[in-house]
Parts: structure tokens; sequence; C-alpha cells
């Protein structure tokens, strides 16, 4: 399961509705990064056959099975600040994360 807080859920409902996007969201984890692995955001139509889709009043989010091994029990959490505005993670998976919270090692 994947959970989304309610400051996440109006952001991505702006960014769908700014980028005029049909769908959802589709989160994801790609290597790279400070850590080793990065996490990606990315607009999709549909999700895919194999796809783990989480519904959260009326968002979805689409995850591939094999980031979704490293998303499990995943927070997902936005901070609007005078310093920073950003999609926060909260991941029990990652062992370490690099000091802006964008990629993770487990």
């Amino acid at each position: 399961m994947i959970e989304v807080t309610p400051k996440a859920l109006e952001r991505i409902r702006q960014m769908l509705i700014e980028n005029h996007a049909s769908g959802g969201l589709r989160l994801g984890v790609v290597g790279g990064g400070c850590s080793g692995l990065s996490y990606k955001f990315k607009f999709e139509k549909q999700p895919r056959p194999n796809d783990n889709v989480f519904e959260v009043e009326g968002v979805k989010l689409m995850v591939d099975p094999k980031s979704y091994e490293y998303l499990k029990g995943l927070i997902l959490d936005f901070k609007d600040t005078l310093m920073e505005r950003a999609f926060v993670f909260h991941n029990p998976n990652a062992a370490k994360s690099c000091g802006c919270g964008k990629s993770f090692l487990t």
C-alpha cells in the first residue's frame, strides 16, 4: 500500500489540471541519483497490465511491480514553505537517503 497525504493529493490534482493530464500519476524508481535509486513521476493516461493501481479520493497512482517492491509502505507528502515546494517521500524501505531526499539506498 502507498499512502498519500491530503497536501500531496491537492498538489497532484493541481499538477494534473495544470498539465491537462487525464488518467493519473505514475510513481516509480530508477537507478541513479546521489544514493543509488531515484524517485520519478510521470503522467499516464492509463495503467499498464501489471501495474499496482491505487485510487485515493479520485486520484489514480500507478506503480510498476519492480518499483512497488521499493515503494511498499511509502507515505507521499508535500511541503510548501518559503524555502521549498517539494514532494517528500517517507519510505520505510530506504536505509539511507541523500540530503535532497530525492534518492535513496535500500
